[in-house]
């Protein structure tokens, strides 16, 4: 191939060139499956009040929320010997690291919760520039593929990483029991094994991936006439000003109104009152900002681009706010929903509740071994239709399995349920952001890919908020119908799905 060949024609990548520039991301979820099946353990042992751990689950996602956009602008305003996107990979991969060494040896609760912090967003630092690495590195019609790969890793860390101090107890005789106050060494060795595999398999990314510098990026964008341009123009000082007053005040109206009928209400309403009054002063110092004629400052630059997103991003944004709603409501409820609802029981010294909680175990390894599964057929999928419509199918086949809890009397067909929810897993991890990077302009990818990151934040802060309230004052504290409002959710995502303006 020829050096001017080379210079204005992405090259389509083999399967292990795509292969290794994922497979850092196995390393990430690794981090992640760990974090979020030992955290509440943690917290626990450490002497954590279990009605606090709606704010701990609530904790992770506000971290992405700050940290990714941030990561996201200055990954695409980096170039040095290292790449564009590799050195955050790296600084996230270090970082992150020595926390999954550090988090299981906290002796107090207040150093977990900071280790906690520390740990998210270390492990945001690395994944963020990864999304947008798959739209630096493959051409339009490979992007599915090399999104799907990277749900195929996720779905390998998340079914090994959740497993493992298990494996660590069952296979390796390491004692899955400790003094009070103390993690058993099943878990600690689980953590220093998954700091480990996190740390090489970002190495072996770096290390088997070179990047474009951001002119040959620009170079392949002019060339092939793919380059994306914002739609509108930026949002005027005024406009922050009147948008964050009005914000500022909506938030304290309804904090006011959550706080006089508090015992009819659910404290977990003033995350979302919060988040209001949070928008509202964002917008605030924006406009300041920009009216002191700082429009390059990062913090502004991020709020001007989050009210210019191109309109296939608005129309998937949506789409992505509906999807992982219900996930949050699943990784929160389903063990109380499944040992109420199929179990008949919510003693949790019972035999059968422990049963029930042992098969909903049984059933998230169904739904990430499919997910596995789903990432390899999705390629398939989106060549037999395309992108928009093999998503919609994928979450109706979320929808469906997540309605279905509530009419599936016998617990073990629920496996069929989660073969769905699989497939809408798999499917929101990788198509959306195939259609997002078709979408946007080369020199903002990373920022646009942490901005679109709100949209999965958002759903789990306003589920953190609100499926409390429904269960306990709608739902006559039934918590199977979390999964049922989590399906209805994911339908309507699928209905939107047909919405999205997908670039030619």
């Amino acid at each position: 191939m020829s050096e001017k060949k080379l210079l204005t024609s992405k090259p389509e990548l083999n399967f292990w060139q795509i292969w290794n520039m994922c497979f850092g991301f196995l390393g990430i979820q690794f981090g992640f499956a760990l974090q979020n099946s030992n955290v509440s353990r943690i917290f626990q042992t450490l002497g954590a009040d279990y009605g606090n751990m709606a704010i701990l689950w609530v904790a992770a996602p506000i971290t992405g929320l700050i940290v990714q956009p941030i990561i996201g602008y200055l990954s695409d305003n980096t170039w040095n010997k290292f790449g564009r996107r590799r050195p955050y990979f790296l600084i996230g991969a270090i970082a992150a690291s020595l926390s999954l060494f550090i988090m299981p040896n906290s002796p107090t609760l207040w150093m977990a919760a900071g280790m906690l912090w520390i740990m998210d967003a270390s492990i945001n630092i690395s994944m963020e520039p990864f999304r947008a690495f798959v739209g630096d590195m493959l051409p339009k019609k490979q992007r599915a593929t090399g999104y799907a790969m990277q749900s195929f890793f996720i779905g390998v860390g998340a079914v090994v990483a959740s497993s493992l101090p298990w494996i660590m107890t069952n296979w390796f005789n390491v004692s899955n029991v400790a003094s009070p106050g103390e993690l058993p060494d099943s878990v600690k060795f689980a953590f220093y094994a998954g700091g480990i595999v996190f740390l090489l398999a970002v190495l072996w990314t770096v290390y088997s991936t070179k990047e474009y510098s951001p002119e040959q990026l620009k170079a392949f964008e002019q060339y092939q006439q793919q380059t994306a341009t914002i739609e509108q123009s930026p949002r005027s000082t005024s406009a922050f000003f009147k948008g964050g007053i009005a914000w500022l005040l909506f938030g304290a109206v309804v904090t006011s109104i959550i706080a006089f009928n508090i015992e009819r209400l659910d404290k977990n309403l003033f995350i979302l009152s919060g988040g209001f009054i949070f928008f509202g002063i964002c917008q605030l110092i924006a406009g300041l900002l920009i009216q002191k004629g700082k429009n390059q400052h990062g913090f502004a630059q991020v709020m001007i681009d989050l009210f210019a997103m191109p309109q296939t991003m608005k129309q998937l944004a949506l789409v992505q706010f509906f999807s992982w709603f219900p996930f949050f409501a699943m990784w929160t409820y389903t063990t109380a929903a499944i040992t109420a609802h199929h179990y008949a029981s919510s003693d949790v010294t019972s035999k059968a509740y422990n049963e029930g909680a042992d098969w909903v175990g049984v059933l998230f390894s169904t739904y990430n071994l499919t997910s596995i599964i789903a990432a390899i057929c999705i390629p398939l999928i989106v060549k037999q239709f395309n992108l928009r419509i093999a998503h919609m199918i994928n979450l109706f086949l979320g929808g469906a399995g997540f309605i279905s809890f509530i009419f599936i009397k016998d617990p073990t067909f629920l496996v069929i349920a989660m073969i769905g929810v699989g497939f809408a897993w798999a499917s929101i991890l990788s198509i959306p952001y195939a259609i997002l990077a078709n979408a946007l302009p080369a020199d903002k990818m990373g920022l646009y890919m942490g901005i679109f990151n709100f949209f999965i934040v958002l759903p789990q802060i306003l589920a953190a908020s609100i499926l409390g309230f429904l269960i306990t004052k709608v739902f006559d504290n039934q918590p199977i119908y979390a999964l049922v409002v989590g399906g209805v959710s994911m339908l309507i995502a699928g209905v939107l799905t047909l919405r999205v303006r997908e670039p030619e």
